[in-house]
C-alpha cells in the first residue's frame, strides 16, 4: 500500500522550547539519550554542543564509558501533542551510522514508520522496541539514504494509529548536512 492512499495530518516542528514545559522536554531528552547510550541509563543529562539550523548535537558521557557520545537531534510536536524525535548519531566504534525516530506510545507497530523525502516515499522501517516514553525505530545509514535525506528540501516521518491513517511528522532539513558533518 502506498504511502499516498493515506491520509496524513500534519504536525508543526518544535523549535525553541518556548510553550513546551521544561520537565517535558528534558524527559524527552533523557529518553533520546537512554535511545543511543548505554541501556539503563534514564538518568542521563546532556550539553548541547552546538546548534545547527534546527538541529542541535548533544553529548553525554555515560558512566563507565571513557568517551562521551554525540548525537544530531531535532524534535517534531504534532497536533495532539505527540512529540516524534529524530536522532542521527555515530556508534562508538565509529564503524555505523544510526538513524533512530522515537514516535509517541500508542503507533501501530506492524505498520512501521515512513518516511518521504520531497514528497516521495523512501520506504519504511519497523520498530524494534517500545519503552514507557515512546517506541524506536532504527536504520543503519547507508551512503544513498544520507545523500537523500542530506539534499532533501522537504522531510516527513509518517507514524500510523490505524491502518488507514497515517500521521505526517514533518521535520527540518535545515542545518542537517551542516550538523551531520560536525558530528563526533
Amino acid at each position: 500500500m502506498g504511502l499516498s492512499k493515506l491520509r496524513e495530518k500534519p504536525a508543526r516542528r518544535l523549535g525553541a522550547p518556548v510553550g513546551a514545559s521544561a520537565s517535558f522536554l528534558a524527559g524527552m531528552f533523557c529518553f533520546a539519550m537512554f535511545c543511543f547510550a548505554l541501556p539503563g541509563l534514564a538518568h542521563a543529562q546532556g550539553v548541547v554542543r552546538s546548534q545547527h539550523g534546527d538541529w542541535q548535537i548533544r553529548c553525554i558521557t555515560p558512566p563507565g564509558a571513557q568517551n562521551e557520545q554525540c548525537s544530531l537531534m531535532q524534535s517534531v510536536v504534532g497536533d495532539s501533542n505527540d512529540t516524534l524525535m529524530v536522532i542521527f548519531l555515530k556508534t562508538v566504534d565509529q564503524k555505523s551510522r544510526l538513524l533512530r525516530v522515537v514516535a509517541p506510545l500508542g503507533v501501530l507497530l506492524p505498520a512501521g514508520l515512513g518516511l518521504k523525502l520531497d514528497d516521495k516515499d523512501v520506504g519504511r522501517a519497523g520498530f524494534v522496541r517500545c519503552l514507557p516514553n515512546g517506541c524506536m525505530a532504527e536504520v543503519v545509514l547507508d551512503d544513498k539514504l544520507l545523500s537523500q535525506l542530506r539534499t532533501a528540501k522537504t522531510a516527513t516521518f509518517i507514524i500510523y494509529k490505524t491502518p488507514e491513517e497515517g500521521i505526517g511528522f514533518p521535520f527540518s532539513t535545515n542545518g542537517l548536512a551542516e550538523g551531520y558533518d560536525k558530528l563526533p
